[in-house]
């Protein structure tokens, strides 16, 4: 390995046709550089798919209620109940592993009338009455004042927190709107807090035009009694949502008498579920990229083995010269299985390094691109581990691609080769 004169004959060897040379190695360059693309750009794309869920809390599902779709002790098919705020309690006592158990109301919309009055200004808003670890399960951005607290809860305080599309609607520039009033639907809430969000699903100004009241003061203000509207449900760190859905909706179904094979009852959005089908889809595609990255990456080391039996073959004198001198078959076969050795890792080293180029390049491009929450496509990547069965591969392939032509330079007899022309 630390023989001078075997690595410039290596150099020598391979400089004799430069040309060749070049073109059996691009094929080794061509499929490191396409396999670190590839995973480049599924990684990007599963970072923007990923980024579009923020920081929601992925281990939740949200459920509501639906007709009942079977009749059930005396009580008739297609009949449309409420939760009460009494499942709530219900669901944490008989299903263990939950983090929160959120109930929530809500009314309004910006696609509705206006519901929302602050002196002349009005608008039409999403009004959502939670609880205060809501803001775990579905993080917002506190830009000024606080959010609301148990304080405001056990005291129906009639507060609010507004986002900041409700507040440049409502007042104007410059103005402070903590402590001034709003009127939701004839009752005045108290703003003690603005917030900014960053949207899940595209609609990112939108967002921002919502109002967080505690729920206890929504249920006692607009007439909702001990109705829930739905909930936001979260497990713990060590459980799934997912196993855990069945045991809640039973809880459910009990509560409210619901046919326990009534599958239409309760409705629910699973985004735990649906979050290990995005990561599966990303597995699959570095599948994938592994897989194309390797396909192209054998078609050089093909080309390359091609490229050594035809360079044996014009050496066949001077490997007879060597045998004939007393040099053991190893030492001829560690000289051809370094030159395979040694072009394959040059050249594949050569595609990571032009492929990390233009990441850094595509990164750099994007950082300096306005941020958009629509964007699909964000910080692609590849971590160290790549590069390492990057190298894993190249070593391997130019042992492989050595090996044919070493074999055969071995097997002609010295006194063959010499008699060669």
């Amino acid at each position: 390995m630390f023989n001078r004169d075997r690595w410039n004959e290596i150099l020598e060897a391979l400089t004799a046709n430069w040309f060749r040379t070049l073109l059996t190695a691009f094929g080794v360059f061509w499929g490191i550089f396409i396999l670190v693309i590839l995973l480049a750009a599924g990684k990007g794309l599963e970072n923007g798919v990923k980024q579009g869920f923020g920081d929601i809390a992925t281990n939740t599902m949200f459920m509501w209620t639906q007709t009942a779709s079977k009749p059930y002790k005396g009580l008739p098919k297609g009949r449309r109940y409420n939760f009460k705020i009494g499942d709530v309690p219900s669901i944490r006592a008989q299903v263990p592993g939950l983090l929160y158990v959120s109930p929530r109301n809500q009314l309004g919309g910006f696609r509705g009338s206006n519901n929302v009055v602050r002196g002349l200004n009005t608008g039409a808003f999403n009004v959502y009455g939670d609880y205060p670890e809501i803001i775990r399960q579905d993080p917002i951005n506190i830009t000024s004042g606080r959010f609301m607290n148990y304080g405001d809860i056990d005291n129906k305080r009639k507060v609010a927190v507004i986002g900041e599309g409700v507040k440049k609607e409502l007042f104007t520039d410059g103005e402070d709107p903590l402590g001034e009033y709003i009127k939701i639907q004839g009752v005045n809430f108290m703003v003690i807090g603005t917030y900014s969000k960053k949207s899940n699903n595209g609609d990112g100004e939108e967002s921002q035009k919502e109002i967080y009241v505690p729920f206890t003061s929504f249920s006692q203000a607009f007439n909702y009694g001990e109705r829930v509207g739905w909930m936001a449900i979260t497990a713990q760190d060590n459980q799934s949502i997912t196993s855990l859905k069945k045991d809640i909706i039973e809880v459910v179904k009990t509560n409210h008498t619901i046919h326990p094979e009534d599958n239409r009852a309760v409705g629910n959005f699973d985004l735990y579920e649906e979050f290990n089908k995005i990561n599966g889809l990303f597995i699959a595609l570095k599948g994938v990229a592994y897989f194309v990255g390797t396909l192209i990456l054998l078609s050089g080391i093909i080309g390359i083995s091609n490229i050594m039996l035809i360079v044996v073959k014009e050496r066949t004198k001077e490997i007879g010269i060597r045998r004939a001198l007393g040099a053991s078959p190893w030492a001829v076969r560690g000289q051809i299985l370094l030159e395979s050795i040694f072009l394959t890792i040059i050249s594949g080293m050569m595609g990571i390094a032009v492929s990390t180029g233009i990441i850094f390049i595509i990164n750099k491009i994007l950082d300096g691109a306005p941020p958009s929450e629509d964007s699909m496509f964000a910080n692609p990547s590849v971590d160290l581990t790549v590069v390492f069965v990057a190298l894993f591969i190249l070593v391997t392939s130019g042992l492989l691609a050595g090996l044919i032509p070493a074999q055969v330079a071995i097997k002609t007899k010295p006194i063959d080769a010499l008699r060669t022309e």
